[in-house]
């Protein structure tokens, strides 16, 4: 960052630098109070990982944007330009990160992206980034640059200011395969919603204070894209300008944390979701989706919910730290010892033992099969029979079932269910 305020600088660029010493919440009114119409903010961390192979450059953009997914594009390639032996790992949506959002990219009032410029766990990525500082400056200063007169470049009503004589672009809203009579508008790029329709739709916002708000013309708009937490579909059709929300679904919305139920996925869909995340997921567990059905199945626990857990668990079948492979331990399970995970002599056993810790924690009802899970009995039966009710018990993160319901989101959006 040092470096790069310099940079841009010299180029003719005002810029303003983000004190070390604010917490997130102030981070994010600073940028606010000062952010003028054609600025735009970008945050720049080094990533880790357990995995050390695991290595490249990623930018993530708010969901259902696509002028903030070609802007994140560009931030990449002006970076690789300037470092090609880094790689690329794309542009993202913030949806496909382990909670699902990033503030930043969410409650920030101008175009923001979050730059991820490497792992400091591979040895390569961190040598780029203590050895290329200036050749990493120069790349991050001219995908600023490039971004910023992309965005100065458009309409200057493409702004969230509450100034009377802004005037938004309309768009059209489908609710549940309908037009809706009240008309959304766009800033930023991002789809907004009058909040009276997310009030219909038995979502009260007003009681999430990290969501932004304007008022328009009397009326107050929020972005579509935050009633996804609540289990809303929602998507964006370019051509006809209109942002389609669903809350009818396949699957129903207040069960979808619910550890015990039944799975609303196919074997198929399983997979596809599995090899869509890691290409070789499925070359040394090709079973492990009807695994999870069917163990899931005996024992009454929604195999959709266990999956997914497996996946932030094992990061996809990557693995990596404690948990290898040869333990087929596919929930990170600890043994009696508590000094190591415990192992498992076939995967099938692992996927039970699991399911029965799950059903350990979300249930009173006795197990169907011989217990195989090695902490079953140390724990308090029925104490969890939420997702959200796990962290902090299976995991010491507190958030561990957002993570896991985040990834249940993008199994059943994958699936078309959500």
């Amino acid at each position: 960052r040092d470096q790069i305020v310099p940079e841009l600088r010299s180029r003719g660029f005002e810029v303003l630098s983000v004190p070390d010493d604010l917490s997130l919440s102030q981070t994010h009114q600073w940028i606010n109070d000062r952010a003028l119409t054609d600025d735009v903010a970008l945050e720049i961390h080094s990533s880790g990982f357990f995995n050390p192979d695991v290595r490249g450059a990623i930018v993530f953009f708010i969901a259902n944007n696509s002028d903030r997914k070609n802007q994140a594009e560009l931030m990449l390639l002006a970076l690789v330009r300037r470092l090609p032996s880094l790689p690329s790992r794309g542009a993202k949506p913030d949806t496909e990160t382990g909670t699902g959002r990033i503030s930043f990219c969410r409650n920030i009032i101008i175009p923001s992206l979050l730059l991820e410029v490497g792992f400091l766990t591979n040895p390569d990525d961190r040598f780029l980034i203590q050895n290329r500082r200036r050749d990493m400056a120069l790349g991050i200063a001219d995908g600023l640059a490039a971004w910023s007169r992309t965005v100065s470049g458009t309409d200057s009503n493409d702004s969230e200011s509450t100034d009377s004589e802004i005037t938004y672009e309309t768009i059209n809203i489908s609710v549940n395969g309908q037009i809706y009579e009240e008309e959304g508008i766009l800033v930023n790029s991002n789809a907004y919603i009058p909040n009276d329709l997310s009030d219909r739709l038995g979502v009260d916002l007003t009681v999430a204070p990290d969501i932004r708000r304007i008022q328009y013309r009397g009326v107050v708009y929020v972005k579509a894209i935050e009633l996804r937490d609540y289990n809303i579909s929602v998507g964006w059709d370019n051509a006809s300008r209109t942002v389609i929300v669903r809350s009818i679904l396949q699957i129903c919305p207040g069960l979808i944390d619910q550890i015990m139920g039944h799975g609303n996925t196919s074997e198929v869909q399983l997979m596809m979701f599995l090899k869509n995340n890691n290409d070789n997921a499925l070359n040394e567990f090709p079973q492990l989706p009807r695994l999870y059905r069917e163990e899931g199945q005996i024992e009454g626990v929604n195999y959709d919910i266990a999956f997914c857990q497996a996946c932030v668990e094992t990061s996809f079948l990557r693995f990596g730290g404690e948990l290898t492979p040869s333990l087929n331990n596919f929930g990170g399970l600890g043994a009696v010892s508590g000094t190591e995970p415990a192992s498992f002599p076939s995967a099938r056993i692992g996927v039970r033992a699991h399911i029965q810790q799950l059903k350990a924690y979300a249930s009173l009802e006795p197990l169907v099969q011989e217990v195989v899970s090695p902490r079953f009995r140390f724990v308090t039966r029925g104490v969890a029979p939420l997702v959200g009710q796990l962290g902090g018990r299976w995991s010491a993160d507190l958030q561990y079932g957002d993570q896991i319901m985040a990834v249940v989101r993008s199994l059943y959006e994958s699936a078309n269910l959500l």
